[in-house]
């Protein structure tokens, strides 16, 4: 709705008012119906722009026409091409005008022109202070007066003589300042909602993470595990990993001897289907059906049934066959499972491990350390840690007044700076220190039955780790990627059995050896891979493996997890003696020493 001002007169030509009249209407021609007896001698309009428009080539080329009254394309098309033609060559004046509009322009940079299309009865000085306005929010949308600016922007430009004409082509009372700031849309409604969405976002994320993190480290403790200790169970016979080569012949007796019968291969290619071997991981373990086999089991025989008999012939051997069915389901027969093969990888030892058996001494003792390395991909350790106990366990009554003699003064001589030593709160702490006697204090016996850690040591220190790996992953470019592993052995006076090196390849396709020191085992059902050498020792202290696989994930690799087993302790200790607290007589027992690998890994 516009105001206007109406003079009415009467028919002899009286002033009868002078009132204000509101009309609503989007045209610039107005038809007025005035009421009976009375005529419009008077009418002022205020200013009305039809069309804002930037033009170029001289203004012979529209780039941007901007309507604020109801115009079809063949009027504005028809008003802008008469536009060159009506201006011609004079640059004396900025309007020029027909008979229907009015031509308000002002030239701008690269031959261009802002152009007002206006009612001849629109006030010129409002259309000049409309023109300026508009030439100074042009250059400050589009950064550069230039066709190629004017036609990105022309969203912007448009938006901005939107700011400055309402529609219906009346001006806004508006500085380039505030049709900035409106331009930019700022809402800080919008800014508080975009933060809590992003807040929220980061801290799904890192939750995220984080339960990744604990399930990963899960499945790899879980996957250690078995390939240390053969968990507790094995699943049914199954085909093992395939591709099992090595650069060299395996130690006599090691872990791979019980895959004679398994496809051998040399040291750059793979072999056939491996040796049966089975497993039972745990079931968040991301290797389950490592070693497991896609290949349906077949089916049992239908038998027809026929009745009960009673002392039939074979009836023992069917009752026995049913029954070994029953053993076999749940892991209960002889040679359901074998700890040195926990993952059907063919790692473990040839015969499967007895049934532990009753101690048959005395005493037993543990000297055992836990290793935790973190490597670097170029196989720089970024933390290691050595964690020793002493564990004592008195089997029977005559392992219960014992006295634990260490070779104190020699180990402490040669573990400096770094190392910490601790007993049992209930050892006597003054005969340690003296004599190196690991004994209870007041004479009390040992507990029979129930290990007890009478010593503690701990070391942090990069020369911790016996040997280190490092990994090389390579993108060739062409959808497959080079792989160079090596390991190093660190200490000299170290001897690591049985090490396996396994990561995961991120695909189930067989990689290709290109050379290789020792021997692997790769399962196409899970996309992992193992790496195996007997012996890391002084004589064999170095080996590599080159193999190409498909992809271009150079992460995919890591981590890779280490498993070994050793009994070369890094700390200088030795038990010297075990005798009786109240006779001074030697004490029969078993003494274990082991080098277990907690965390060893590479990533």
């Amino acid at each position: 709705y516009r105001q206007f001002q109406i003079q009415t007169t009467a028919n002899n030509g009286a002033l009868l008012t002078h009132r204000p009249l509101q009309i609503r209407s989007n045209s610039p021609y107005l038809s007025l119906y005035p009421p009976h007896n009375t005529c419009f001698n008077k009418i002022t309009l205020t200013m009305v722009v039809l069309s804002a428009s930037i033009l170029s080539n001289r203004g012979s080329k529209p780039l941007v026409s901007r309507q604020f009254v109801e115009m079809n394309r063949l009027r504005v098309e028809g008003l802008l091409a008469a536009f060159p033609k009506l201006m011609g060559h004079s640059k004396q004046h900025t309007f020029v005008e027909t008979d229907a509009v009015r031509y308000v322009y002002q030239p701008l940079e690269n031959n261009m022109f802002l152009l007002l299309i206006t009612t001849k009865g629109s006030n010129i000085v409002e259309d000049l202070g409309t023109l300026r306005l508009l030439a100074k929010v042009v250059p400050d949308v589009t950064g550069s007066v230039s066709e190629h600016a004017i036609n990105e922007h022309a969203f912007e430009i448009i938006f901005a003589f939107d700011e400055v004409l309402t529609t219906g082509g009346y001006k806004e009372d508006i500085s380039p300042s505030t049709i900035r700031t409106n331009l930019e849309m700022h809402s800080h409604e919008e800014e508080m909602a975009l933060m809590l969405k992003e807040s929220k976002e980061a801290a799904a994320r890192e939750q995220m993470q984080a339960q990744a993190k604990v399930i990963k480290d899960r499945q790899m403790a879980a996957l250690r595990d078995n390939l240390m200790s053969g968990g507790t169970g094995a699943a049914k016979p199954q085909m093992g990993m395939v591709g099992f080569g090595g650069g060299g012949p395996p130690a006599h007796g090691g872990g791979f001897d019980m895959f004679a019968q398994g496809g051998m291969g040399g040291g750059g290619g793979g072999g056939q289907q491996g040796a049966p071997g089975g497993y039972n991981a745990q079931s968040d373990n991301p290797y389950a059906n490592l070693g497991k086999s896609n290949v349906p089991e077949p089916e049992a025989p239908k038998v027809l049934a026929k009745g009960m008999k009673l002392g039939g012939v074979g009836g023992t051997k069917k009752k026995d066959s049913l029954m070994a069915g029953m053993l076999a389901e749940d892991n209960l027969g002889p040679g359901a499972g074998s700890a040195a093969d926990p993952f059907g990888l063919g790692l473990g030892a040839a015969a499967a491990a007895a049934a532990p058996a009753a101690p048959s001494a005395p005493a037993t003792i543990l000297v055992e350390e836990k290793v935790l390395v973190q490597m670097s991909r170029e196989g720089e350790v970024k933390s290691s840690e050595v964690k020793g106990t002493i564990t004592y366990t008195a089997n029977t009554d005559a392992g219960t007044m014992a006295n634990v003699v260490v070779n104190k003064s020699a180990y402490s001589a040669k573990c400096g700076a770094g190392w910490s030593f601790a007993t049992h709160p209930k050892v006597d702490k003054k005969a340690y220190e003296k004599n190196g006697v690991l004994s209870l204090k007041g004479g009390k016996p040992y507990p029979i039955n129930r290990p007890v850690g009478i010593l503690r040591w701990n070391y942090s220190g990069e020369d911790s780790a016996p040997f280190t790996v490092n990994c090389w992953p390579e993108d060739e470019g062409t959808g497959s990627m080079t792989v160079n592993m090596e390991f190093e052995l660190q200490r000299a006076d170290a001897v690591i059995t049985d090490v396996n090196i396994l990561f995961p390849l991120g695909t189930t396709n067989q990689p290709g050896i290109e050379s290789i020191d020792g021997q692997y085992k790769h399962d196409p059902n899970t996309g992992m891979m193992c790496w195996h050498h007997d012996v890391i020792d002084a004589n064999n202290s170095t080996g590599s493996l080159e193999f190409s696989i498909s992809g271009n994930d150079v992460d995919v690799f890591f981590p890779v997890q280490i498993a070994f087993t050793s009994q070369s302790l890094m700390c200088p200790i030795e038990i010297t003696s075990l005798t009786n607290t109240s006779s001074g007589a030697g004490i029969p027992n078993n003494m274990t020493v082991r080098v277990v690998p907690e965390m060893y890994q590479c990533v």
